[in-house]
Protein backbone atom coordinates (compact mmCIF):
# COMPACT_ATOMS: atom_id res chain seq x y z
CA UNK A 1 0.00 0.00 0.00
CA UNK A 2 2.76 2.49 0.84
CA UNK A 3 4.68 2.09 -2.62
CA UNK A 4 1.28 2.84 -4.32
CA UNK A 5 0.92 5.95 -1.90
CA UNK A 6 4.13 7.10 -2.67
CA UNK A 7 3.70 6.27 -6.26
CA UNK A 8 0.43 7.94 -6.77
CA UNK A 9 2.38 11.24 -4.95
CA UNK A 10 5.01 10.59 -7.78
CA UNK A 11 2.57 10.94 -10.78
CA UNK A 12 0.49 13.83 -9.49
CA UNK A 13 3.88 15.76 -8.50
CA UNK A 14 7.27 15.00 -10.11
CA UNK A 15 9.10 17.38 -7.78
CA UNK A 16 7.86 15.31 -4.93
CA UNK A 17 11.02 13.10 -5.49
CA UNK A 18 13.49 15.94 -6.14
CA UNK A 19 16.24 16.96 -3.12
CA UNK A 20 14.66 20.21 -2.16
CA UNK A 21 17.00 23.56 -3.50
CA UNK A 22 17.57 23.63 0.43
CA UNK A 23 18.39 20.47 2.66
CA UNK A 24 16.21 20.05 5.77
CA UNK A 25 19.69 19.98 7.87
CA UNK A 26 21.08 23.09 6.18
CA UNK A 27 22.22 26.00 8.81
CA UNK A 28 23.24 29.73 7.89
CA UNK A 29 26.94 30.07 8.60
CA UNK A 30 28.22 33.27 9.61
CA UNK A 31 32.02 33.36 8.18
CA UNK A 32 32.56 37.19 8.73
CA UNK A 33 31.25 39.95 10.86
CA UNK A 34 33.68 43.34 10.46
CA UNK A 35 32.22 45.07 7.88
CA UNK A 36 31.70 48.85 8.83
CA UNK A 37 28.31 49.56 7.92
CA UNK A 38 26.60 46.96 4.67
CA UNK A 39 28.41 44.21 2.70
CA UNK A 40 27.54 43.87 -0.75
CA UNK A 41 28.48 42.34 -4.05
CA UNK A 42 29.74 39.00 -3.39
CA UNK A 43 31.88 37.12 -6.11
CA UNK A 44 33.64 33.60 -6.01
CA UNK A 45 37.09 33.61 -7.84
CA UNK A 46 38.15 30.99 -10.21
CA UNK A 47 40.33 29.70 -7.42
CA UNK A 48 37.57 29.57 -5.37
CA UNK A 49 38.38 32.92 -2.92
CA UNK A 50 35.40 34.71 -2.06
CA UNK A 51 35.24 38.74 -2.45
CA UNK A 52 33.06 41.04 -1.12
CA UNK A 53 32.40 45.04 -0.58
CA UNK A 54 32.19 46.79 2.44
CA UNK A 55 30.31 50.47 1.57
CA UNK A 56 31.66 52.61 4.25
CA UNK A 57 28.98 55.26 3.94
CA UNK A 58 30.88 58.02 4.53
CA UNK A 59 27.87 60.23 6.67
CA UNK A 60 28.35 57.12 9.10
CA UNK A 61 31.84 55.08 8.73
CA UNK A 62 34.04 57.70 10.74
CA UNK A 63 36.90 57.33 13.21
CA UNK A 64 37.80 59.20 16.62
CA UNK A 65 38.39 62.21 14.38
CA UNK A 66 35.96 61.64 12.07
CA UNK A 67 37.59 61.17 9.20
CA UNK A 68 35.55 59.11 6.78
CA UNK A 69 36.92 55.57 6.10
CA UNK A 70 36.77 55.16 1.79
CA UNK A 71 35.67 51.96 1.15
CA UNK A 72 37.06 48.36 1.37
CA UNK A 73 36.94 44.76 -0.58
CA UNK A 74 37.82 41.77 1.36
CA UNK A 75 38.50 38.58 0.38
CA UNK A 76 37.68 35.56 2.06
CA UNK A 77 39.89 32.51 1.75
CA UNK A 78 37.17 29.01 2.30
CA UNK A 79 40.01 26.70 3.10
CA UNK A 80 41.79 29.06 6.15
CA UNK A 81 38.43 30.55 7.02
CA UNK A 82 40.41 33.71 7.12
CA UNK A 83 39.46 37.47 5.37
CA UNK A 84 41.83 40.35 4.51
CA UNK A 85 41.56 43.68 3.16
CA UNK A 86 42.16 42.87 -0.80
CA UNK A 87 41.92 46.18 -1.71
CA UNK A 88 41.64 49.82 0.17
CA UNK A 89 40.08 51.77 -0.92
CA UNK A 90 37.41 50.36 -3.14
CA UNK A 91 36.33 53.26 -5.43
CA UNK A 92 33.09 52.82 -2.95
CA UNK A 93 32.53 49.64 -5.01
CA UNK A 94 29.44 47.95 -4.88
CA UNK A 95 28.81 44.80 -7.25
CA UNK A 96 31.82 42.31 -7.99
CA UNK A 97 31.73 39.50 -11.11
CA UNK A 98 34.76 37.69 -12.65
CA UNK A 99 34.83 37.70 -16.21
CA UNK A 100 35.76 34.44 -17.96
CA UNK A 101 39.46 35.03 -17.90
CA UNK A 102 39.52 35.71 -14.04
CA UNK A 103 39.34 39.29 -14.24
CA UNK A 104 37.85 41.34 -11.57
CA UNK A 105 34.65 43.36 -12.77
CA UNK A 106 33.79 46.20 -10.18
CA UNK A 107 30.62 48.44 -9.47
CA UNK A 108 32.42 51.91 -8.03
CA UNK A 109 29.00 54.19 -6.66
CA UNK A 110 29.31 57.55 -5.46
CA UNK A 111 29.88 59.23 -1.85
CA UNK A 112 33.32 59.93 -2.85
CA UNK A 113 33.78 56.96 -5.13
CA UNK A 114 34.63 55.86 -8.36
CA UNK A 115 31.54 56.49 -10.34
CA UNK A 116 32.64 54.02 -12.57
CA UNK A 117 32.91 50.28 -13.72
CA UNK A 118 36.87 49.13 -13.75
CA UNK A 119 38.63 45.46 -14.43
CA UNK A 120 41.34 44.63 -12.25
CA UNK A 121 44.09 41.83 -13.96
CA UNK A 122 44.20 39.50 -10.82
CA UNK A 123 47.68 38.47 -12.50
CA UNK A 124 49.47 41.79 -12.26
CA UNK A 125 47.16 43.13 -10.03
CA UNK A 126 46.61 46.37 -12.33
CA UNK A 127 43.22 48.19 -12.82
CA UNK A 128 41.70 49.50 -15.80
CA UNK A 129 38.54 51.60 -16.53
CA UNK A 130 36.45 50.39 -18.86
CA UNK A 131 33.44 52.46 -17.94
CA UNK A 132 33.67 56.19 -17.02
CA UNK A 133 31.55 58.46 -18.87
CA UNK A 134 28.46 58.24 -20.78
CA UNK A 135 27.76 61.21 -22.96
CA UNK A 136 30.83 62.75 -21.85
CA UNK A 137 28.90 62.90 -18.32
CA UNK A 138 29.49 60.57 -15.40
CA UNK A 139 27.63 57.88 -14.54
CA UNK A 140 24.80 58.50 -11.46
CA UNK A 141 26.45 54.86 -8.84
CA UNK A 142 27.39 51.87 -10.72
CA UNK A 143 25.47 49.06 -8.57
CA UNK A 144 25.51 46.21 -10.06
CA UNK A 145 26.70 43.59 -12.61
CA UNK A 146 26.49 40.77 -14.75
CA UNK A 147 28.15 39.53 -17.95
CA UNK A 148 26.84 37.26 -20.88
CA UNK A 149 29.23 34.24 -22.64
CA UNK A 150 30.14 36.82 -25.02
CA UNK A 151 32.04 38.96 -22.83
CA UNK A 152 29.36 42.00 -22.74
CA UNK A 153 29.31 43.72 -19.25
CA UNK A 154 25.93 44.99 -17.83
CA UNK A 155 25.32 47.45 -15.35
CA UNK A 156 22.91 49.24 -13.33
CA UNK A 157 23.47 52.81 -12.32
CA UNK A 158 20.95 54.29 -10.01
CA UNK A 159 21.67 56.56 -6.83
CA UNK A 160 21.17 55.85 -3.41
CA UNK A 161 23.26 58.12 -1.55
CA UNK A 162 26.21 60.66 -1.95
CA UNK A 163 27.35 63.97 -2.62
CA UNK A 164 27.85 63.56 -6.19
CA UNK A 165 25.92 65.45 -8.75
CA UNK A 166 23.50 63.58 -10.58
CA UNK A 167 24.76 63.95 -13.81
CA UNK A 168 22.55 61.05 -16.21
CA UNK A 169 19.40 61.83 -17.15
CA UNK A 170 17.56 58.66 -15.66
CA UNK A 171 18.63 55.78 -13.83
CA UNK A 172 19.51 53.56 -16.30
CA UNK A 173 21.08 49.45 -17.03
CA UNK A 174 23.86 50.15 -19.91
CA UNK A 175 26.24 47.76 -21.65
CA UNK A 176 29.61 47.74 -22.45
CA UNK A 177 30.66 45.29 -25.57
CA UNK A 178 33.85 44.18 -26.07
CA UNK A 179 35.21 46.35 -28.45
CA UNK A 180 34.95 48.79 -25.05
CA UNK A 181 31.71 50.96 -26.32
CA UNK A 182 29.11 51.84 -24.02
CA UNK A 183 25.25 51.29 -24.74
CA UNK A 184 22.29 52.70 -22.75
CA UNK A 185 20.05 49.70 -22.82
CA UNK A 186 17.24 49.64 -20.64
CA UNK A 187 15.89 53.28 -19.30
CA UNK A 188 12.09 51.96 -17.91
CA UNK A 189 13.09 49.70 -14.80
CA UNK A 190 12.33 52.04 -12.59
CA UNK A 191 14.83 52.84 -10.18
CA UNK A 192 17.41 49.45 -11.63
CA UNK A 193 19.63 47.50 -9.08
CA UNK A 194 20.66 43.95 -9.67
CA UNK A 195 20.93 42.27 -12.28
CA UNK A 196 21.36 38.94 -13.51
CA UNK A 197 21.63 37.12 -17.12
CA UNK A 198 19.82 33.84 -17.23
CA UNK A 199 22.25 30.17 -17.90
CA UNK A 200 20.97 29.99 -21.76
CA UNK A 201 21.28 33.87 -22.36
CA UNK A 202 18.09 34.94 -23.34
CA UNK A 203 16.78 36.89 -20.32
CA UNK A 204 18.42 39.76 -18.52
CA UNK A 205 16.44 39.63 -15.07
CA UNK A 206 16.37 43.56 -13.40
CA UNK A 207 15.59 44.31 -10.29
CA UNK A 208 14.12 47.74 -9.57
CA UNK A 209 14.04 49.14 -5.62
CA UNK A 210 13.25 52.71 -5.65
CA UNK A 211 13.48 53.55 -1.63
CA UNK A 212 12.36 57.36 -2.91
CA UNK A 213 15.33 59.18 -2.40
CA UNK A 214 18.88 59.79 -3.60
CA UNK A 215 20.61 60.29 -0.14
CA UNK A 216 20.13 57.68 2.35
CA UNK A 217 20.20 58.75 6.13
CA UNK A 218 20.10 62.22 4.87
CA UNK A 219 16.61 62.79 5.34
CA UNK A 220 16.23 63.75 8.63
CA UNK A 221 13.74 66.21 10.60
CA UNK A 222 15.11 69.44 12.02
CA UNK A 223 15.25 67.42 15.54
CA UNK A 224 17.92 65.00 13.87
CA UNK A 225 15.78 62.16 14.86
CA UNK A 226 12.85 61.22 12.38
CA UNK A 227 13.41 60.85 8.99
CA UNK A 228 11.37 62.39 7.04
CA UNK A 229 8.70 60.69 4.90
CA UNK A 230 9.16 59.20 1.57
CA UNK A 231 7.40 58.01 -1.63
CA UNK A 232 8.83 54.74 -2.70
CA UNK A 233 8.54 53.78 -6.50
CA UNK A 234 8.63 50.34 -7.92
CA UNK A 235 9.87 47.32 -5.81
CA UNK A 236 9.72 44.27 -8.42
CA UNK A 237 12.06 41.91 -10.46
CA UNK A 238 11.63 42.51 -14.36
CA UNK A 239 12.46 39.74 -16.67
CA UNK A 240 13.66 41.30 -19.98
CA UNK A 241 14.11 39.31 -23.66
CA UNK A 242 17.73 39.21 -24.36
CA UNK A 243 18.63 39.90 -27.68
CA UNK A 244 21.63 38.06 -29.90
CA UNK A 245 22.91 41.46 -30.26
CA UNK A 246 22.69 42.50 -26.60
CA UNK A 247 19.68 44.80 -26.53
CA UNK A 248 16.99 44.23 -24.22
CA UNK A 249 13.16 44.44 -24.04
CA UNK A 250 10.84 44.13 -21.33
CA UNK A 251 8.49 40.96 -21.14
CA UNK A 252 6.90 41.09 -17.47
CA UNK A 253 7.01 41.53 -13.79
CA UNK A 254 7.81 38.21 -12.58
CA UNK A 255 7.50 39.50 -8.79
CA UNK A 256 6.00 43.04 -7.08
CA UNK A 257 6.91 43.52 -4.19
CA UNK A 258 4.89 46.46 -3.12
CA UNK A 259 4.32 48.08 -0.23
CA UNK A 260 7.20 45.80 0.76
CA UNK A 261 10.88 46.75 0.16
CA UNK A 262 11.95 44.65 -2.86
CA UNK A 263 14.87 42.91 -3.94
CA UNK A 264 18.88 44.25 -4.37
CA UNK A 265 20.96 41.54 -5.44
CA UNK A 266 20.57 38.29 -7.57
CA UNK A 267 22.07 35.30 -9.31
CA UNK A 268 20.97 32.26 -11.46
CA UNK A 269 21.78 28.08 -10.63
CA UNK A 270 22.74 25.77 -13.19
CA UNK A 271 18.52 25.45 -14.25
CA UNK A 272 17.95 28.75 -14.09
CA UNK A 273 16.37 29.35 -10.93
CA UNK A 274 16.82 32.72 -9.22
CA UNK A 275 18.01 33.76 -5.90
CA UNK A 276 17.03 37.02 -5.00
CA UNK A 277 18.51 38.72 -1.67
CA UNK A 278 15.03 40.63 -0.31
CA UNK A 279 14.98 43.39 1.81
CA UNK A 280 11.17 43.09 3.11
CA UNK A 281 11.23 43.37 6.74
CA UNK A 282 8.43 41.71 7.43
CA UNK A 283 10.06 38.73 5.56
CA UNK A 284 13.46 39.38 4.71
CA UNK A 285 16.02 36.73 3.28
CA UNK A 286 17.00 34.59 0.13
CA UNK A 287 14.18 33.91 -2.08
CA UNK A 288 14.71 31.32 -4.84
CA UNK A 289 12.03 31.35 -7.80
CA UNK A 290 11.85 29.50 -10.89
CA UNK A 291 12.01 31.05 -14.54
CA UNK A 292 8.92 32.12 -14.12
CA UNK A 293 8.72 33.69 -10.98
CA UNK A 294 6.84 31.06 -8.83
CA UNK A 295 8.53 30.51 -5.18
CA UNK A 296 10.53 27.37 -4.56
CA UNK A 297 12.77 28.02 -1.38
CA UNK A 298 13.11 30.41 1.31
CA UNK A 299 16.60 31.19 3.34
CA UNK A 300 15.09 33.41 6.59
CA UNK A 301 18.23 36.41 6.89
CA UNK A 302 18.44 39.48 8.45
CA UNK A 303 17.91 42.38 5.32
CA UNK A 304 20.26 41.03 2.36
CA UNK A 305 21.90 42.46 -0.31
CA UNK A 306 23.76 39.76 -2.47
CA UNK A 307 24.03 36.62 -3.23
CA UNK A 308 26.92 34.06 -4.93
CA UNK A 309 27.52 30.84 -5.85
CA UNK A 310 31.10 29.35 -4.48
CA UNK A 311 33.25 27.00 -6.83
CA UNK A 312 34.23 23.55 -7.68
CA UNK A 313 34.00 21.44 -3.74
CA UNK A 314 31.57 24.78 -2.84
CA UNK A 315 29.58 24.84 -5.99
CA UNK A 316 26.75 24.80 -4.01
CA UNK A 317 27.54 26.58 -1.35
CA UNK A 318 25.94 30.29 -1.31
CA UNK A 319 27.44 32.93 0.06
CA UNK A 320 25.12 35.71 1.56
CA UNK A 321 26.72 39.59 1.89
CA UNK A 322 23.75 41.24 4.69
CA UNK A 323 24.24 43.92 7.07
CA UNK A 324 28.09 43.86 8.30
CA UNK A 325 28.64 39.86 7.58
CA UNK A 326 29.04 37.26 5.34
CA UNK A 327 27.19 34.44 5.40
CA UNK A 328 26.57 30.87 3.53
CA UNK A 329 25.18 28.06 3.64
CA UNK A 330 25.26 24.25 1.65
CA UNK A 331 22.50 23.89 -0.83
CA UNK A 332 21.19 20.65 -2.87
CA UNK A 333 21.71 23.34 -6.41
CA UNK A 334 24.76 24.43 -8.26
CA UNK A 335 25.24 27.63 -9.27
CA UNK A 336 25.84 29.07 -12.75
CA UNK A 337 28.98 30.93 -13.63
CA UNK A 338 30.76 31.81 -17.04
CA UNK A 339 32.09 29.09 -18.95
CA UNK A 340 36.41 29.53 -18.48
CA UNK A 341 38.38 31.00 -21.44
Amino acid sequence: MRRAFLLVLLLANPSFAADPIVPPDAKLETVFNGGYVLTEGVAIAPDGMVYFSDITFTHVARDKKQTPEAGHIWKYDPSTGKTTIFRSPSGMSNGLKFDADGNLIAAEGADFGGRRVTKTDMKTGKTYIIAGLFDNKPFNSPNDITIDEKGRIYFSDPRYLGHEPIDQPIQAVYRIDTDGTIHRIITDAGKPNGVAISPDQKTLYVVSNDNGTTGIGRLKSAENKVLEPTKKGAMTLMAYDLAADGTAKFRKTLVDYAPQDGPDGLVCDKAGNLYVAVRDETRPGIYVYSPEGKELAYIKTEIPTNVGFGRGAEAKTLYITAGKSLYRIKLNAEGYHLPRK
